[in-house]
């Protein structure tokens, strides 16, 4: 087999991760990166919580359960490899009333069905591994960790260039044309030419997809992720992880508690509309951004079933009161001083047309592209094991 070009837009963790496997497996191709901002994991890899996901709450066999669980362990021995700090911290998922049991019953059922190391405890229990959280009974998950995927993208990132592979920052894609034997990507940097394209570009890819004539079906819908940390001073009131049981109709939201690597302590997010797709503030509002998905007949159908949940999440957003008033119904000790403003993330939150939110990671393919249309959580987590997925959807087209 003669050795092949091949670009990689995005140099998020899926595109780092994605590049590393192909050098895994085929050494002689020559890997091409582009990245828009003028470092990797800028965007949503580099502001996340950092949680070792498990696959507790998704439908056995289903691409999120399988690549979760199989890319957890192939994280936890990558950053073992390269001597990456991580912690097995564990975690608590609590039921705060009698009508939060059916729900939490279910998940522990998922988890215990995906091989998730889990149990049910009492409150009691609840109490002895996270004493200021409350609840009646809670499922432990001692297998979710902690880590800090910026450092894994930058040491995937230092490997590749060791590899002799090329990164290109501050390259814009603005075109994309597929040929019978060639992809060519239109940047402001000039055009870069590959056998083959692989499209890792998180909120944006869908409008790659669509230089190439794909899917026009869904879209990609920015929500802006707030959080607060807590102060040095109470810190104390959280060890690990503590997680509400979710709503089954919004697995994402639901304000928790996140102990970070670097000993921080994070609460949040509330979810609001972006008004741009890298939109981390209020402030900032892209018109082009903005409008397109006003338009999205998706999101219309989303926003009017949906409504009342969304002035919620803004309700959070506009009152520190608010925030305060909902961690608190999971650690009541917490007092509005002991919050202070973090940094934000933007979820990419892929939206079909019926408006249904969609759930599992999709890919689509052409002769010589692979689009990954949504990679939501526990994408950091498997993006080792969904490398491997594209990897091999791309290379059953290597000629």
């Amino acid at each position: 087999m003669r050795s092949l070009d091949i670009t990689i837009v995005g140099g998020g963790i899926i595109g780092l991760a994605t590049a590393y496997v192909l050098n895994q497996k085929y050494p002689d191709h020559k890997i091409t990166i582009l990245e828009k901002e003028a470092v990797v994991a800028f965007h949503q890899s580099g502001r996340n919580s950092g949680v070792m996901h498990t696959g507790i709450y998704y439908k056995p066999g289903s691409l999120k359960a399988i690549n979760c669980r199989q890319g957890k362990a192939a994280l936890e021995a990558f950053c073992d490899t390269q001597g990456i700090e991580y912690n097995i911290c564990g975690k608590v998922i609590v039921a705060l009333h009698e009508g939060e049991l059916e729900t939490l019953e279910n998940i522990y059922e998922r988890g215990i069905a995906n091989g998730v190391k889990c149990t049910l405890i009492s409150g009691e229990r609840l109490r002895e591994i996270e004493p200021y959280a409350a609840g009646i009974k809670a499922i432990h998950v001692t297998e979710a960790g902690i880590v800090d995927y910026k450092q894994i993208c930058d040491s995937l990132a230092t490997q590749l260039r060791h590899s002799g592979h090329d990164i290109v920052t501050d390259a814009m894609v603005t075109d994309i044309t597929e040929l019978p034997h060639e992809v060519v990507v239109s940047t402001n940097r000039g055009d870069f030419a590959g056998s083959y394209l692989i499209n890792c570009a998180g909120v944006y890819s869908d409008r790659l997809a669509k230089f190439s004539g794909g899917t026009d079906t869904m879209q990609i819908v920015p929500f802006r992720g707030e959080y607060f940390s807590l102060i040095p001073e109470a810190r104390y009131l959280c060890k690990g992880l503590i997680y509400p049981v979710p709503d089954p109709q919004f697995p994402f939201l639901g304000v928790h508690f996140t102990r970070m690597i670097s000993g921080e302590v994070e609460c949040g997010p509330n979810a609001v509309l972006a008004l741009a797709r890298e939109g981390y503030h209020l402030t900032e509002i892209n018109w082009v951004d903005f409008l397109e998905t006003l338009r999205h007949p998706g999101f219309r159908r989303l926003a009017v079933k949906y409504w009342r949940t969304g002035l919620g999440e803004i309700w959070r957003s506009a009152s520190k009161a608010a925030f305060v008033k909902s961690v608190r119904k999971l650690v009541p000790a917490i007092q509005e001083h002991h919050l202070e403003t973090a940094t934000p993330g933007i979820r990419a939150q892929a939206v079909n047309m019926n408006g249904s939110m969609m759930e599992d990671f999709c890919f689509q393919s052409t002769a010589r592209i692979v689009n990954v249309l949504n990679a939501p959580s526990p994408a950091a987590t498997s993006s080792l094991k969904i490398a491997e997925s594209i990897v091999k959807r791309l290379s059953q087209n290597f000629s």
